[in-house]
């Protein structure tokens, strides 16, 4: 292997971490305050099952980058300049409506690149999607049915999922950009080409807001940046919350 193609697996493991530790805390802050213990339960759930898979592609990017850094490192010791997640992931979780139907564009996103990841010619990302797959359907599951019973429901569940969905369709397009580290990855049969899977993503997604009575917004406005490690003040509040303890007891073990 190049240290060329090295350092770009390296960097797609990161940025593949970054994704799902930021989305794991974002999950995470509903635990105790869903609304009903059942749905406390199934955040937690949920929360883990990201929070998992950013070890495993942490520990992955650690040993490419051989430099002594661990897991941890990565998740607890970059700035926000330093991360590189979607910005749709880094969203403050907002009210009820707005996180599952954030959650509803994650899940519908991750349905479509984990198969396609596991056909990866990279052994550990391949295993880590094959893991990440069976949790996923769970997921999509999970927050397909909450933006119908949210979007059909009442006078006021639909007008928040409507709001929610008009309000983060812009980060969406983000998902499906293409830089030349992904390019480079995907020419070697390593990463996923996801410049390719918009359409099967907005069909799925759009199948279910229609059925929820939620209007599928116009593609007028996009905001991207997450991949060049420019983001919204939300991701450094975050981080702040999520590095505390780490930082504050440097060196420290659980």
């Amino acid at each position: 292997m190049s240290d060329q193609i090295k350092n770009a697996i390296q960097e797609y493991a990161t940025r593949l971490g970054d994704d799902s530790v930021v989305l794991g805390h974002r999950i995470s802050e509903w635990v105790s305050y869903g609304p009903f213990l059942e749905e406390d339960i199934a955040y937690g759930n949920v929360s883990l099952d990201y929070v998992g898979r950013a070890r495993l592609f942490y520990s992955y990017a650690a040993e490419l980058a051989d430099d002594g850094r661990d897991e941890d490192d990565f998740a607890y010791m970059r700035n926000d300049r330093e991360y590189r997640n979607l910005l749709l992931l880094e969203m403050p979780k907002g009210d009820f409506a707005y996180s599952q139907v954030r959650q509803l564009f994650a899940d519908v996103y991750y349905t479509l690149v984990l198969p396609e990841l596991l056909q990866s010619k990279d052994e550990t990302l391949a295993g880590v999607a094959a893991k990440a797959i069976k949790e996923t359907k769970y997921h999509l599951r999970r927050s397909r049915d909450w933006v119908l019973r949210l979007g059909d429901g009442t006078e006021e569940s639909h007008k928040r999922t409507q709001k929610a969905v008009d309000q983060l369709w812009g980060y969406t397009h983000e998902l499906f950009d293409m830089d030349e580290t992904e390019q480079l990855l995907v020419n070697e049969g390593i990463a996923v080409d996801v410049s390719k899977l918009r359409d099967a993503w907005l069909k799925m997604v759009s199948d279910i807001l229609t059925q929820a009575t939620i209007t599928v917004p116009e593609d007028s406005w996009a905001v991207r940046g997450g991949r060049t490690g420019y983001h919204t003040e939300h991701l450094g509040h975050m981080l702040t919350e999520m590095q505390i303890v780490h930082r504050s007891h440097p060196g420290c073990k659980w």
